[in-house]
């Protein structure tokens, strides 16, 4: 979704890294193309004009006057400055005493009801008892929507007959019902319209009046730009919002609505939706959506995601078979079913740092998931014996692979080819063997027992800084320049830029486009 404004704001901050001497003309140019990136994105007017106030404010400061490197002073102020506009530090949810109590609102559209479940399902990770409540007595679909995503996901849920008109009722039984059965968290998935009236405002107000919740949570559409905003103030108006779910930030819509609402309603953003699945969902950290927006990755919530989604056992398995050269078609459909549960690729590579400026230098339609299912056709057209052994895969043996995948027989040559260059350079030959070698010594940390893999085997192997070597998976026809990247040494502690390791590009060619 901030994929133009990171754009944007990468060209501005390109002339401001450059700035060896800070004077208020230079800071007012460079900041005016910040000002126009943000209202471009469709940052609310003022909120854009009092950020940009407040950066030249610190950027006129002492410290940045006197600084070696005011450029990067500069951009570290921006960063910051975007994080507190983002809400600061995170808002957690409010879940004393129990049981709590969560309104979830919302307009139709927006994914209340996903979203409901999604929160559920989260909170039941996380060792809670959570119950969700169907009080949606307008749409007919709602209720057997909301009881269907319960079940996929193993949380109960209370669903009143279908000639139930009485909402207070609905909740007055469903209290009795969750104290009886000891749920400590009960979120009531409300019902919406296409638009705010004063029937649905007149309905909450009396929800609200009759639960007290501890957290009145406002599920609203990042696409729909500043009317996200509007809406936000109209419910908080009704309910007494004490946070914001942010749904659709997979989308390809501008985003301002994420910068603009923390600053007009005063209402922290506490979860974001990225995806229709129920696991497409997580806490909204202000520091890390400002390093996302400005191309700096969020390795932190790569490592999240592959802690739940990779199985750390086979993962170290299929390591040691790739170092060990006995790595075949077999472990590589593995990997690439375990690269595919972490999402898609393009919102996967967004939380690598740099990923911004490669996406620039890729082909189109390099992310295109198509082509990791044309990969996987090949491979599932081989015979069993065939997936052991790539040498097997003579010519009348190819041409039967590519009818059988519905690919041509260049795709399938040039596949294999790849795959054995790949193979030689991660079996131990050279540098890149000794990279695997060190990857392995370092793979199986636990964060606080729950196996977590170690993500510096996703990375380069320079320092654990680098960029993960994802040419094979975007098309491209070598490693991307990455000297292109920003240094981001200023705000990230050091380190300089990041180098890809020689013999990278052995991976080129697996997606490459013809």
């Amino acid at each position: 979704m901030f994929s133009l404004l990171s754009d944007k704001l990468d060209d501005a901050f390109r002339k401001m890294r450059g700035l060896s001497k800070i004077t208020e003309s230079n800071i007012k140019d460079a900041l005016r193309d910040v000002r126009m990136a943000l209202l471009d994105a469709d940052v609310e007017y003022s909120v854009a004009r009092e950020f940009i106030a407040h950066v030249k404010e610190e950027a006129m400061g002492e410290k940045v006057l006197k600084s070696v490197k005011p450029g990067e002073q500069i951009v570290k102020i921006f960063r910051d400055q975007l994080a507190e506009l983002l809400g600061g530090d995170a808002a957690p949810l409010q879940l004393e005493p129990a049981p709590a109590r969560v309104l979830v609102v919302g307009l139709n559209g927006a994914g209340k009801t996903t979203t409901s479940a999604k929160l559920a399902r989260r909170l039941l990770k996380e060792g809670h008892k959570p119950l969700l409540v169907a009080c949606d007595l307008i749409r007919p679909a709602a209720i057997d929507q909301l009881a269907t995503l319960a079940a996929q996901i193993e949380v109960p849920v209370y669903t009143p007959s279908a000639s139930e008109k009485d909402v207070i009722r609905v909740a007055k039984d469903a209290l009795k019902w969750a104290a009886a059965q000891e749920h400590d968290v009960i979120i009531f998935d409300t019902a919406g319209r296409q638009e705010v009236d004063e029937e649905l405002v007149a309905e909450l107000k009396k929800l609200a009046r009759f639960l007290q919740p501890q957290e009145a949570l406002l599920v609203a559409d990042a696409a729909t730009g500043q009317q996200a905003v509007r809406v936000a103030q109209t419910f908080d108006q009704a309910v007494g919002l004490t946070g914001i779910i942010l749904t659709k930030l997979d989308g390809d819509a501008r985003g301002g609505a994420a910068l603009s609402m923390r600053a007009i309603t005063g209402k922290p953003i506490k979860y974001m939706g990225e995806g229709e699945k129920l696991d497409m969902f997580g806490p909204f950290v202000p520091q890390r959506m400002a390093d996302r927006i400005l191309g700096m990755g969020d390795i932190v919530g790569l490592v999240e995601k592959a802690a739940e989604k990779i199985d750390q056992e086979s993962a170290l398995n299929s390591m040691t078979r790739m170092m060990s050269g006995e790595f075949n078609f077999n472990d590589f459909l593995s990997q690439m079913k375990m690269m595919q549960s972490l999402g898609p690729l393009e919102g996967l590579l967004g939380l690598l740092p740099g990923f911004s400026k490669i996406r620039k230098q890729l082909p189109d339609g390099a992310m295109d998931p198509k082509r990791m299912k044309r990969m996987e056709a090949i491979v599932l057209s081989m015979t069993p014996v065939e997936r052991l052994n790539y040498k097997l895969l003579i010519p009348s043996r190819r041409r039967r692979i590519a009818k059988g995948s519905g690919v041509s027989e260049i795709e399938v040559n040039r596949f294999i080819k790849n795959f054995k260059e790949m193979k030689e350079m991660m079996g131990g030959k050279g540098k890149m063997g000794g990279m695997m070698k060190n990857l392995m010594r370092s793979a199986g940390a636990a964060k606080g027992g729950a196996g977590m893999p170690d993500m510096s085997a996703l990375m380069n192997a320079q320092g654990g800084a680098g960029m993960p070597d994802m040419s094979a998976l975007m098309g491209q026809g070598g490693m991307p320049d990455m000297s292109q990247m920003p240094d981001l040494s200023a705000l990230m502690g050091g380190g300089g830029k990041p180098k890809a390791p020689k013999g990278m590009n052995a991976f080129n060619g697996l997606f490459r486009r013809r």
